[in-house]
């Protein structure tokens, strides 16, 4: 028994990290599927494995770095050869989703993401600030190894760097949100309408607005706020992964308000529109998660005090507290227990 715990441990390790490395490659596969050439070099708007990488890193530590740098070394072997010059762009795609994780870390991130602090975190750490390393790393190796020139290195960095950081922004909350998901206790039918007319409206709003030749971006941001107030990161996270993929695919076969633009600012209204999307979303869920969560407690703190003063004076403190959620239509007044003798009631 105690031979196969030891056995155990480090087979499950290593399967952590192939299921890390197979995770990683598949998402940069998908990633591929939507690149463009930036001054010579090829980036994609949205690059998934980033924010792969960061969400198991938060799920398992750091001791799954290994799977990283081996997606990192498969999905490059897949499009190039492997050669010295790729050494600094696996360096840079391994170092930013665990300086990320590191900085997260640090200032005490919660993955449930109840809190507005843990959103900004994520933003201005995990993504804006931790991917700065794989953009220095890759670019400064395609100027050293002599594939991109000097002149053209800002250009391709601000690429790589806004491409990785979306994928944090984009996939992990998604990815952190589905690993807890669970369908609410008390789903009634126009839980599932709202869903669902949320679910149509989303990709309606969202082609129309990427597919005219009109400037009708904005138009994405009240889908967005609708699924933050109404279902929380559980409706914002799929909401934004939706809209940057539906723009994505606009942007890249140049249509709607991204024809007749050259690929710099494709890309930059492209990321504004993704970034925004995704900081609107993220954000605001939040904000109402937190807010959900300090109700909750002021609830609990009113049910107890309540029953505190019902021991101290049976009879006299039934009044004084109703949960919101007792089972009530709405519109009806609260239920307090009736009887003879006591303050406001008709013996029966």
């Amino acid at each position: 028994m105690v031979r196969s715990e030891q056995v155990r441990g480090p087979a499950a390790a290593v399967l952590c990290v192939l299921a890390v490395a197979a995770a990683y490659w598949a998402g940069g596969r998908i990633g591929l599927l939507q690149q463009v050439v930036v001054e010579g070099a090829v980036v994609t708007p949205l690059w998934p494995p980033t924010g792969i990488s960061l969400a198991c890193l938060l799920w398992m530590g750091a001791r799954v770095w290994p799977g990283i740098f081996l997606g990192a070394l498969l999905t490059i072997a897949t499009i190039d050869s492997v050669g010295l010059a790729t050494l600094g762009i696996l360096a840079g795609n391994t170092f930013a989703p665990l300086a990320a994780y590191l900085m997260l870390r640090r200032v005490g991130f919660r993955i449930g993401l109840d809190r507005l602090r843990d959103g900004l975190a994520l933003v201005f750490l995990g993504a804006l600030g931790g991917m700065l390393v794989s953009a220095t790393f890759g670019a400064c190796t395609l100027v050293l190894s002599g594939a991109l020139p000097l002149g053209e290195f800002w250009p391709v960095w601000s690429a790589w760097w806004a491409g990785d950081a979306m994928g944090v922004l984009v996939i992990t909350p998604l990815l952190l949100v589905l690993r807890r998901a669970r369908l609410p206790r008390d789903t009634r039918a126009w839980w599932w309408t709202e869903a669902v007319a949320l679910g149509l409206a989303s990709v309606a709003v969202t082609l129309l607005a990427t597919r005219v030749s009109l400037s009708l971006l904005f138009l994405v941001f009240p889908m967005l706020i609708w699924a933050a107030l109404r279902f929380q990161l559980p409706g914002s996270a799929p909401c934004a992964l939706l809209i940057s993929v539906l723009a994505i695919s606009a942007a890249t076969d140049g249509m709607g308000p991204f024809a007749g633009r050259s690929v710099l600012e494709v890309m930059v209204v492209l990321q504004a529109l993704n970034g925004c999307a995704a900081l609107t979303g993220l954000l605001l869920a939040s904000v109402v998660t937190e807010q959900i969560a300090v109700r909750r407690k002021i609830e609990k703190a009113c049910a107890d005090l309540a029953e505190v003063v019902e021991q101290l004076a049976p009879g006299d403190a039934t009044h004084l507290w109703t949960p919101l959620d007792d089972g009530r239509p709405p519109g009806d007044p609260p239920r307090t227990e009736q009887g003879p003798g006591r303050p406001g009631t008709t013996p029966g």
